[in-house]
């Protein structure tokens, strides 16, 4: 049976249990976070606890935990619970009050970490997307539990038979209803800029990283429905997914209907950054 923690005790999930007034369960008032581990090891870790922090700071609720606290419980579950490769799952939620929607101060926050096998991803494989317009809420930067938007956007594309729904507002590309979105324009690679309308991705600021003294740089910019229809090759990104290169868009292929060439080698050099990262 797996292993969690809950509010300072490890036991098995199963047997977890909160109160029905916490405020994550009534208002969906908390943030996540979303960790992978390659080799029972935590991937790109300080960004993921960084971006963790910036939720809560968004929300008006302080670290609950140091850097090294939760390295130590990371490690106890990912030693734990079954599977090489894992994903980490962390959830805060303001905590146990009656039902107000101003909070009471000083409450106690509820702390939740599980962790499940991640599955294997053939990252080679092409997938389909379909484009929807974003009518999420402003603030899609923070990590927050209330997800229904995007249960719901997500939802519409598994039942246009896609892997993916990109979002659309007022004419442009924010993010997929789960992942990040990139596109090669007219030779160049394209992210849409950081701001209150995506969620600022791990897995999309490390490719960043890995690009900036390459060919294949990427441009972060605006990026306009015009550009993602015309483009030669889509991708997405996520901490569980990874890399996905789209070869089909509102059922019409993208370029070649493929894999393209510039995402052949940007996963390339991101297969050898995990490599190089498991050996530290």
């Amino acid at each position: 049976m797996s292993l969690c923690y809950l509010n300072g005790s490890f036991l098995p999930l199963a047997e977890a249990q909160i109160s029905v007034l916490d405020r994550g369960f009534i208002f969906g008032d908390g943030v996540y976070e979303v960790i992978p581990a390659f080799g029972r090891r935590p991937f790109r870790l300080d960004a993921h606890l960084r971006r963790l922090d910036r939720s809560l700071s968004a929300i008006g609720m302080r670290p609950v935990l140091a850097a090294g606290p939760w390295a130590e419980i990371f490690a106890r579950l990912l030693n734990t619970n079954e599977g090489e490769d894992q994903t980490l799952y962390v959830q805060i939620t303001r905590g146990v009050a009656p039902r107000v929607h101003a909070p009471p101060p000083n409450l106690a926050p509820t702390v939740l970490v599980m962790s499940s096998p991640l599955p294997r991803q053939d990252l080679a494989q092409a997938v389909s997307a379909v484009t929807h317009e974003d009518f999420r809420w402003q603030r899609c930067d923070i990590k927050s539990i209330s997800l229904l938007g995007n249960v719901l956007l997500r939802q519409f594309a598994v039942e246009a038979g896609a892997h993916e729904a990109i979002l659309l507002r007022d004419g442009q590309v924010t993010e997929g209803a789960s992942s990040n979105v990139f596109v090669v324009h007219d030779g160049q690679l394209y992210t849409p800029p950081h701001s209150q309308l995506l969620l600022p991705g791990v897995t999309r600021d490390l490719l960043v990283e890995l690009l900036a003294d390459t060919d294949d740089a990427v441009r972060e910019a605006p990026v306009t429905e015009q550009m993602l229809r015309s483009a030669e090759e889509i991708w997405l990104s996520s901490s569980g997914r990874e890399l996905a290169p789209v070869g089909i868009l509102d059922g019409r292929p993208v370029g070649a209907g493929g894999v393209g060439d510039v995402y052949r080698r940007v996963l390339a050099r991101y297969q050898q950054f995990k490599v190089s990262s498991r050996e530290r």
